[in-house]
């Protein structure tokens, strides 16, 4: 009999800090932070003590859901409705680049086509458990910077010693 899987997804957090130069941070939710994704959608604003464990918790925060994938790569589009798979036929734009690539020369062309419309596989913008991984932005920051949640920038000393020596 085969071992049940922890349900996990993988939140990317882009800060739309301007002094974080668009840095992104992935964090796993799961457990009963898991279960409070399913059913969301696309646009919908989520609060952060939903997103990472412990000290990683990015409570105070506020994240809207921009899109996300599932395990094959599938992504999801906000026009869709529901979370199964939908072949959609789309012009260029999300999830479809509109242009061929030709080699002439021994170099490399792109060569767009007017017009061209392609059918291609999206999911639909409900958060189900086939999604694997979710996109998230910063719309309401926290008290601490997501880089010093992370662990990647170390937080002020707010407490200065003193520097002088007693006689």
């Amino acid at each position: 009999m085969a071992k049940k899987q922890e349900a996990v997804f993988k939140a990317v957090v882009n800060d739309t800090d301007p002094a974080s130069n668009g840095r992104s941070y992935a964090v796993e939710v799961k457990g009963a932070n898991y279960n409070h994704f399913l059913g969301k959608r696309i646009g919908d604003i989520v609060d952060g003590q939903f997103v990472g464990e412990g000290d990683q918790s990015l409570l105070g925060y506020q994240l809207q859901i921009t899109g996300g994938s599932d395990r094959t790569g599938t992504p999801m589009r906000r026009d869709v409705e529901g979370g199964m798979r939908k072949g959609v036929l789309v012009s260029p734009g999300v999830g479809f680049k509109g242009h061929r690539l030709i080699h002439k020369k021994g170099k490399r062309y792109r060569w767009t086509y007017a017009g061209v419309r392609m059918r291609r596989n999206f999911r639909g913008n409900t958060i189900t458990q086939d999604t694997v991984q979710l996109n998230l932005k910063v719309v309401e920051s926290g008290k601490k910077s997501l880089g010093v949640i992370f662990g990647l920038v170390e937080e002020a000393a707010t407490v200065e010693e003193p520097s002088g020596e007693e006689e």
